[in-house]
């Protein structure tokens, strides 16, 4: 699902990847760990097509991605991506179901098809009591799946986490890593994972580490 090969990018003259090459299968959890400053949040925003890379290749879905133009980088992201974020990025002015909705609307769905689709997540995740309200009426752990919801609202093929648990109490956490394994295999997604979380990156199929700027085999 992911192929990642000889990923180099600088930041003037701070090199922050350093020749990085790693492979994810389809239907895998994979976790990226290592420490602050190693590299982890700027390989999957490379890896998401959110940035982009001084040299090397990315292959997502068999699509080498970095050869797209924007506008088809935008449609490949929309379809094929979902992001969840430490800080789950909800729009406050917008009830659950309707932030669900967003990347259904933006990739063309019927509001009918989008609204369908965002209430049968609520209901797999246990919120659909909460569909109407909006994030400041919502708990850290349900603002947290909302946004497990949007990220997967499209079907995407992979799911790209960035510290998914790093605000959540230790309940919710629990909660998390248990729903990313249900993730999987109710809708076959693949699923990588940046995390300082220990116990989360132990519930992956297996850790990948990279220590400065270098998956550390």
């Amino acid at each position: 699902m992911i192929k990642v090969t000889d990923i180099h990018k600088s930041f003037g003259s701070l090199e922050v990847l350093k020749g990085v090459n790693f492979s994810v299968s389809p239907c895998e959890i994979v976790s990226l760990m290592g420490p602050s400053g190693a590299g982890k949040t700027t390989l999957l925003q490379i890896i998401g097509t959110l940035d982009s890379p001084d040299s090397g290749k990315v292959i997502i879905d068999g699509i080498d991605v970095l050869s797209l133009n924007e506008r088809k980088m935008a449609g490949f992201r929309n379809r094929k991506l979902g992001f969840v974020f430490q800080f789950h990025q909800l729009l406050p002015e917008f009830t659950a179901t309707e932030n669900i909705m967003m990347p259904a609307l933006i990739g063309g769905a019927a509001f009918s098809d989008a609204r369908k689709e965002a209430m049968r997540l609520l209901e797999f995740l246990g919120l659909e009591n909460r569909a109407n309200h909006k994030p400041s009426e919502l708990s850290g752990g349900e603002k947290q799946r909302v946004a497990v919801a949007r990220a997967i609202v499209n079907h995407p093929s992979l799911l790209l986490a960035d510290e998914p648990s790093g605000s959540l109490d230790s309940q919710n956490r629990s909660e998390l890593h248990t729903l990313f394994s249900d993730l999987r295999d109710q809708f076959g997604l693949t699923i990588f994972i940046v995390t300082h979380d220990e116990e989360l990156a132990s519930k992956s199929d297996r850790i990948i580490h990279i220590k400065d700027g270098t998956i550390d085999i």
